[in-house]
């Protein structure tokens, strides 16, 4: 098996959530049109999926909305609590 690459000039890897060495990469290809997501595990890659770049923009706002979700529901868990009447010992 061959050993992973250098990224192109244009790309990221990131850690998976679970560990276990597994990392996403994210290259653009320009030349191909592409942005190329691989999912590697110990520095071999398992997978590639190639985004075409009209498609990026759609994927982006995907991930924006979720994330814009995902700090609403932290606000909302973790919003300090405002006493009500109903709160008052009698």
């Amino acid at each position: 098996m061959q050993r992973a690459t250098p990224l192109p000039a244009r790309g990221e890897v990131f850690l998976d959530a679970r560990g276990g060495a597994r990392t996403m990469r994210v290259s653009w290809h320009s030349e191909a049109g592409v942005v190329v997501l691989s999912l590697w595990r110990e520095g071999h890659c398992a997978c590639t999926f190639r985004l075409p770049v009209e498609d990026v923009p759609a994927f982006i706002e995907v991930l924006r909305s979720g994330l814009s979700e995902a700090y609403d529901q932290v606000r909302t868990d973790f919003a300090p609590h405002t006493p009500t009447r109903g709160d008052l010992a009698v």
